[in-house]
């Protein structure tokens, strides 16, 4: 007979291991055997263009699709022999928000909290906590239809905190918000890490990565094609400053000639594009000038640091994936 599996201990530092983790659907590879960890504590991304692989991997996690092959321990139990164990100790934000319309505020966490069995007597303080985190005490009472996007999206990470998870799984979290109300979820998903909840995101804002993720991955055609810090990503896939000269559409056609002398230092490079020329250089000021004393004219000029969208770009390709 075999024994069942131990779960591991709560100081545990790595939480999430994969070790070849592949899926596949027929003949269509999603996850290619790829390797990553995820440690308590921390904000850990997916960042990849459409078909990637990180749904398919965010759903493995989740413990609702199986691995074609592999190996995938999450809090050191294996998904296929012990999914609802996990997945209760899981908290789960989607890309849609799955809330009941026609129940106010405190219903949908509340029913949401009692599928959990959790019991009457303390779900009602642990409802009152989550609407003081979530900033909804005020709206406690009203329908959940006509709230703005952002009070949704914020009542959907509350009600998936109601179990009190080790992990929070969010696809796209600030997916569709303007601003501010982006702004507003940032600290709410700070102050979670900042408690010890565990973190594991997927966004197409790369802005968003910087901010909230301590390591990530980037995913190309199922691979991971970089992983690591987003400053110690961008220190090593581009250079510190980006120097951007616009012309007119079609105007940028001749700048890489005139260009030859001006990039010089190692690792740095130019990209030509219809309507502008991107200078990846350690000096952007400099850059420029040169770029002038070579006889460029253009319409404009910005000088601004990398960022993690470049190290994105250069990885992925600028080309759109369906």
């Amino acid at each position: 007979m075999v024994a069942p599996e131990q779960e591991p201990a709560a100081a545990a530092p790595v939480l999430i291991a994969a070790r070849g983790l592949t899926k596949r659907f027929g003949d269509l590879v999603a996850v290619a055997g790829i390797d990553f960890e995820v440690r308590r504590g921390e904000a850990f991304g997916f960042l990849g263009p459409n078909g990637a692989g990180k749904s398919s991997t965010m759903r493995m996690i989740g413990c609702v699709a199986p691995a074609t092959s592999g190996e995938l321990r999450i809090l050191g139990l294996d998904p296929q022999r012990y999914g609802p164990r996990i997945r209760a100790r899981l908290g789960v934000v989607p890309q849609q928000d799955t809330l009941d319309l026609e129940l106010t505020v405190r219903e949908n966490l509340y029913i949401y909290g009692r599928y959990f069995g959790l019991p009457r007597e303390g779900l009602r303080a642990k409802v009152d906590e989550l609407l003081r985190f979530a900033q909804l005490s005020d709206r406690a009472n009203a329908k959940v239809e006509p709230l703005s996007g952002g009070m949704k999206r914020r009542l959907t990470i509350a009600r998936s905190l109601v179990n009190d998870p080790e992990i929070l799984l969010l696809d796209e979290p600030t997916t569709g918000l303007d601003p501010q109300a982006r702004h507003v979820l940032w600290d709410r998903l700070y102050r979670l890490k900042q408690s010890g909840v565990t973190l594991v995101l997927t966004t197409h804002y790369m802005d968003e990565a910087e901010q909230l993720c301590d390591r990530l991955v980037v995913m190309d055609g199922g691979r991971i094609v970089a992983e690591g810090a987003p400053a110690a990503l961008i220190a090593e896939h581009s250079t510190r400053e980006v120097a951007e000269l616009r012309f007119e559409p079609g105007g940028s056609a001749g700048a890489v000639e005139r260009l030859a002398g001006v990039l010089s230092g190692a690792g740095e490079r130019v990209e030509v594009l219809p309507d502008r020329v991107l200078l990846y250089v350690e000096d952007g000021e400099g850059a420029v000038v040169s770029a002038l004393d070579a006889g460029l004219r253009p319409l404009s000029t910005l000088v601004r640091r990398s960022t993690l969208e470049d190290v994105f770009l250069r990885l992925t390709g600028r080309s759109l994936v369906d």
